[in-house]
């Protein structure tokens, strides 16, 4: 697959992002008028996109939960069809965003035209027991400075995001909750309840999961890597990409060995905006095992374009901490490996605290690392400023969550 054909797929996919965010609903002449407002609605935005009465009461159970359009909450009780998402080859951005317009739309928004989004997110995350051994957690830090540049300069502007908790229950698997960055989708602060920007692409959250934790207490977080996108291709295997593969886990996996075995089942696709950004995860589990699972390049093909081989490293306490390099040795020599300084100075901070504290933190220790790894906004650094830290309790499958490093306010979920 050549690199032009990226170029493509990336302004396409974001494209339609936008697209079906600043449609108006008189835009297509097939869809009917906005639906009524849906009774005990926190916002009368509309949906014009979505018909169905299950579909527009699952979008309209979305909560502002602090009152600034800074978090909101959405109930998902509609079907996301995962087993279709699972067959449908998903392999880009666009590939997913396609499949929410063709499978789950009512109706379909005319072709797109720009973008000027850019994405390249940088986190922190790590596994490890409370010091009794009686809970296990996993703390995670989403860390993103989104920016659109303004026009006929070379500055940037600020964008503050909308950050939403999905919660979901599908039918016959595990229930679960996830934190999805909406600004991913089109949504910055506000925009959900301010009467006017069309709702139907939330119709789309389950799978645009960043980090989650499901009730049986398996969590997992992905973060980003400065390398060519991971690009399998076994023809006996259906493709995913990085978050439809989050989706997959939350739903059916129990412990991070069912989840490994589940990621080997498909091959892995990960072009998201460009081909100069791969993703890793690290996952954990309510047994105290955690794993950090990478696409390396094969040693012995050193001509290889794209990653393509799955490594999966546990079973050592210095695996319990991950940021933005890679941490496997066979990435050693490339753009991301052990010599990138790409979260380096975060990495030290968390393997030097949990060395310090015998692999072990107290929930209170280990809010405390999230916030000591956090990073303040800095303009010129799109990979900065730590959006939210979610502190999973694996044993009590629930999450603390604080927004924007402000240490002194918690918003708590279960799942149930």
């Amino acid at each position: 697959m050549k690199k032009n054909y990226f170029s493509i797929v990336a302004l396409l996919g974001i494209a339609a992002i936008t697209s079906a965010l600043t449609m108006s609903c008189s835009d297509d002449d097939n869809l009917d008028p906005t639906p009524d407002p849906i009774p005990g609605a926190t916002t009368q935005n509309p949906a014009c996109f979505l018909k169905d009465k299950e579909k527009l009461a699952t979008i309209y159970t979305m909560k502002d939960l602090d009152g600034t359009g800074r978090l909101y909450e959405v109930n998902y009780t509609a079907d996301y069809k995962l087993d279709e998402a699972l067959n449908a080859n998903i392999s880009s951005t666009m590939g997913l965003l396609g499949f929410v317009q063709q499978h789950l739309y009512d109706s379909v928004p005319k072709a797109p035209t720009n973008s000027k989004l850019s994405i390249l997110p940088g986190c922190s995350a790590f596994a490890a027991p409370d010091p009794q051994g009686s809970s296990y957690q996993m703390g995670r830090n989403y860390d993103f400075l989104h920016r659109v540049k303004i026009t006929g300069t070379d500055q940037y502007a600020y964008v503050p995001i909308a950050a939403f908790i999905v919660r979901t229950a599908p039918a016959g698997k595990k229930k679960s909750i996830s934190f999805v960055d909406g600004l991913n989708f089109g949504y910055q602060q506000g925009a959900c309840n301010n009467d006017s920007t069309d709702l139907s692409l939330l119709i789309g959250l389950p799978y645009a999961a960043l980090d989650g934790i499901n009730e049986d207490g398996f969590a997992i977080g992905v973060l980003s890597l400065n390398e060519a996108p991971t690009m399998q291709d076994d023809s006996a295997k259906k493709n995913i990409n990085t978050t439809v593969a989050i989706r997959l886990l939350l739903d059916n996996a129990s412990t991070v060995e069912e989840a490994i075995a589940l990621l080997k089942q498909y091959n892995m696709r990960m072009y998201n905006t460009d081909d100069k950004h791969n993703y890793h995860y690290l996952m954990a589990d309510a047994l105290g095992n955690h794993a950090i699972v990478e696409y390396t390049r094969d040693p012995n093909n050193p001509e290889e374009e794209f990653p393509t081989r799955m490594e999966v490293l546990q079973h050592n306490d210095t695996l319990r901490c991950v940021t933005n390099f890679y941490v496997s040795p066979t990435m050693a020599g490339t753009t991301d490996g052990w010599g990138s300084e790409h979260g380096k100075t975060r990495y030290w901070d968390l393997r030097s605290t949990l060395q310090n504290h015998n692999y072990a933190l107290t929930p209170e220790g280990a809010m405390s690392l999230l916030s000591l790894v956090s990073q303040e906004r800095k303009d010129d650094d799109p990979t900065s400023f730590t959006q939210w830290s979610a502190l999973y309790n694996l044993t009590s499958k629930s999450v603390r969550l604080a927004l924007l490093r402000d240490y002194t306010r918690f918003f708590e979920f279960k799942v149930e």
